[in-house]
């Protein structure tokens, strides 16, 4: 399957070098570039991309107003955020507004691949340096810690890992555990916490802080 990508910073030579390098990676298809919010909001109206990589922090209209508009106008685009810097306000307000992940635009091209293909899985993808930043913020006032105390310790576990985009295997292998074994621990999960699936799980998991390091 073709992921088609459209790429959205106001930097030109990132966005140039990330739709370069994007070029390069099998089963990639770029599709548009811009350099603002408005073209965004274009793009993803005109080319319909599967994930628009799109800077968080943009003149005008920034990636987390640009991502909550495309909520209403086109729900079928998946937004992944980029950043320069680990700014925990931006990480929870992006995926309070739908984004279904998070990354540093100092990711290489391997994990970028893997951020790319677990979005269109349906996974979230926060990265792990962000990760420890945000909790530290969401620490001092968690949503409901109940959220906290119904999940085990393994639980904490599999989520940490879901949230940073593992597949069950992956999960399975990280943990020493059998893939069903996985796979039971996220349907539990995602019982637990009230979640669609596992990219809304992800976004509970950092805005309760309810990950742990």
């Amino acid at each position: 399957m073709v992921i088609r990508v459209a790429v959205v910073d106001d930097e030109a030579l990132i966005r140039e070098g990330l739709a370069a390098l994007l070029s390069l990676m099998p089963d990639v298809d770029v599709v548009a570039e811009g350099g603002d919010g408005r073209a965004a909001l274009h793009i993803a109206e005109e080319y319909t991309p599967d994930i628009l990589l799109l800077d968080v922090r943009m003149p005008g209209m920034n990636g987390v107003a640009v991502t909550r508009e495309l909520r209403a106008r086109c729900p079928q685009v998946r937004v992944l955020l980029l950043s320069t810097f680990p700014h925990d306000e931006y990480v929870i307000e992006g995926l309070r507004a739908g984004a279904c992940g998070y990354l540093l635009k100092r990711i290489d091209s391997e994990r970028l691949l893997q951020a790319l293909r677990a979005v269109m899985a349906g996974e979230a993808v926060i990265d792990p340096a962000v990760t420890g930043r945000v909790i530290a913020h969401l620490q001092e006032g968690a949503k409901d810690v109940r959220f906290h105390e119904r999940l085990t310790p393994r639980e904490h576990q599999v989520l940490a890992l879901l949230a940073e985009g593992a597949s069950n295997a992956e999960i399975a292998g990280r943990l020493h555990i059998t893939e069903g074994t996985a796979k039971n621990h996220v349907s539990h999960i995602l019982a637990k916490l009230g979640a669609r699936d596992r990219a809304h799980a992800a976004r509970l998991a950092v805005e309760w802080g309810l990950l742990r390091e």
